[in-house]
């Protein structure tokens, strides 16, 4: 049995489930819930005893989904995250991760397109359609596009798509033309400050709902990162002060995390700089506790090295030498904005 949902993703629940149209793409930033969403859809559509607000979790259908065995559902996502996820891959795929012949792929590959379109072809299993869940959608490649394009514009029988995207920008124009987009909605700070104290074991106190305010904030209103935060055990102290622990080239609070995630730390940082130094306010970090802000030339400048390096940030470099690499430019461009300051 999957989780309740959060408010905010059962109510455009109930608002997409009225709407007709045989392709869904659900677009926004990365933590507002896509997938769960996307999950919750395809349960609806495929439960044997539907309601207005979703499905109704008892069925054959539901039980099948939740066992990751239903015959008319194909997840198309990344291998790395079907395992993750616990989504099964086809025989083929999975033995030769099995025999090391290769890695996991982060890319959603066009051997799965074509095993989708495959899918559409073959009759339904138990009910009135068939579903294809894609994940996140923008891990397609031109080629895996392509290849989902026609059955995603002209179905065969009765097939419903939804896909889920953090960067509908990075998606082929024909794919996003032939579906009804669904921009997520952001819940208000209230909301999700009350979801994430109740996803915490320490339940509702005012301790853990400052905590989460300091999660909250951390993801920049984002929800599910929020929750990520969480379940790395970040205290508030922590994050409050890593601001200047940076600009003194102090790396201990990030030197154990990943380095995605280290980088996204500091693209946080020069975002919230980058604010100050327009007299806008942070987003991610308390504003008292940000350093003196460098020239705006310096914070472009790192901006667009923090955005280069996060296209190749999952690339299996020395992550010891990237680390030292990124704490000395750090603290070069955090000094030169306590030097503008004395």
């Amino acid at each position: 049995m999957n989780p309740p949902l959060a408010p905010w993703l059962q109510q455009q629940l109930r608002s997409l489930l009225a709407q007709r149209g045989h392709a869904l793409l659900l677009s926004g930033p990365s933590g507002l819930g896509q997938y769960d969403l996307a999950l919750a859809l395809a349960r609806a559509w495929l439960c044997e005893q539907p309601t207005p607000d979703g499905a109704c979790g008892a069925c054959g259908s539901c039980h099948a989904i939740d066992v990751r065995t239903h015959a008319d559902l194909c997840v198309l996502m990344p291998e790395t995250l079907s395992l993750e996820l616990g989504w099964p891959l086809d025989e083929g795929a999975q033995k030769e991760i099995d025999d090391k012949k290769r890695k996991a792929s982060k890319l959603i590959r066009v051997e799965a397109a074509r095993e989708a379109v495959g899918f559409t072809q073959f009759t339904r299993s138990r009910g009135r359609t068939k579903v294809i869940l894609v994940h996140p959608a923008e891990r397609m490649n031109i080629e895996s596009a392509n290849t989902l394009l026609k059955t995603l514009e002209e179905p065969v029988g009765e097939v419903r798509f939804v896909l889920a995207t953090e960067a509908a920008h990075q998606l082929l124009p024909t794919i996003r033309s032939r579906c009804q987009t669904h921009a997520m909605v952001w819940p208000t700070e209230a909301d999700a400050l009350d979801w994430l104290v109740q996803q915490s074991p320490e339940g509702s106190t005012a301790a853990s709902r400052d905590q989460a305010g300091v999660w909250l904030q951390a993801a920049g209103g984002r929800p599910d990162d929020a929750l990520a935060w969480a379940a790395t055990g970040l205290q508030g102290a922590a994050w409050a002060q890593l601001p200047q622990a940076l600009a003194r080239g102090d790396w201990g609070t990030l030197a154990g995390w990943p380095p995605a995630q280290q980088l996204a730390v500091l693209q946080k940082l020069c975002h919230d700089l980058m604010a100050r130094a327009a007299g806008a306010p942070a987003r991610f970090f308390p504003t008292e506790q940000l350093p003196p802000a460098p020239r705006w030339g310096a914070l472009a400048q790192w901006s667009r090295e923090l955005m280069s390096a996060a296209r190749s940030v999952e690339h299996p470099y020395n992550a010891g030498l990237m680390q030292e690499a990124w704490a000395a430019r750090t603290r070069q461009v955090l000094g030169s904005g306590a030097g503008r300051g004395a």
